[in-house]
């Protein structure tokens, strides 16, 4: 697009591509609060997009930079980025906490401290981060108006991607209809804890204001308000006629 730096512009699709904890956790409680149950497996998926999107986008912004410093036929050793990335704090806190799913029993944590202060602690969290919202507007008006494009369209046609192929593995999988409408808003999501941080350490020469705000302004506004109720409506249609 114009006026679009393209380290920024992988840096933003990298964002949407990756997965926002605020909104997964407001969706399970919203849906919990409807009576729509979903795989309990669902929301691990977080982790299976977040890392991936987040890595893609720093390999491809450092393959760019450095074949733009270099001749065209500079070769750009993949796996060292990788390695990098991963040694970041957001995505070892991420790899750390699947590992500890895998070989502990969380269910005494479960019970001691999730359940009795999710809702109070996603409170604050929603606060924290409307806060944050309203501070990257002014930044994001700074930057080129595509981004306050992307960040209001992207969410509902990621979202709505992710409904299509959710409701294709419903018909071939049993799929539920609460775990493909948590998948669309996975999809919908773009990340605010651990995406910010790895891509400013990842790609450095991109303009945080430019991503942080089209993800943090507009983009998880708009699949928290928009998004959550258009796609548990959107699963009440398609699956009572189904």
């Amino acid at each position: 697009m114009p006026k679009i730096r393209t380290e920024e512009g992988i840096a933003t699709a990298g964002l949407f591509g990756a997965v926002s904890g605020s909104t997964l956790a407001a969706a399970m409680a919203v849906m919990d609060a409807e009576g729509l149950t979903y795989e309990a497996w669902a929301p691990a998926l977080y982790p299976f997009m977040d890392i991936p999107a987040l890595v893609l986008a720093i390999v491809m912004a450092n393959v760019y930079l450095t074949k733009r410093k270099g001749d065209a036929g500079t070769r750009v050793k993949i796996w060292p980025i990788v390695t990098d990335s991963l040694r970041g704090s957001a995505l070892s806190a991420l790899l750390l906490g699947i590992a500890l799913g895998l070989l502990t029993r969380p269910d005494f944590v479960y019970d001691s401290f999730y359940e009795p202060l999710f809702r109070g602690l996603l409170s604050v969290l929603m606060l924290v981060m409307g806060m944050e919202a309203y501070a990257r507007v002014n930044e994001l008006r700074k930057v080129a108006h595509w981004y306050a494009v992307y960040g209001a369209v992207a969410p509902l046609v990621h979202g709505l991607i992710a409904f299509g192929l959710g409701y294709i593995a419903h018909v071939t999988t049993g799929f539920s209809p609460g775990g493909v409408v948590l998948l669309s808003v996975l999809a919908a999501s773009s990340s605010d804890i651990s995406g910010p941080p790895t891509l400013r350490a990842g790609i450095p020469s991109a303009n945080p204001s430019a991503y942080i705000g089209a993800s943090t302004a507009l983009g998880t506004p708009v699949a928290i308000a928009i998004g959550i109720p258009l796609f548990i409506g959107l699963a009440q249609v398609v699956f009572a006629s189904a």
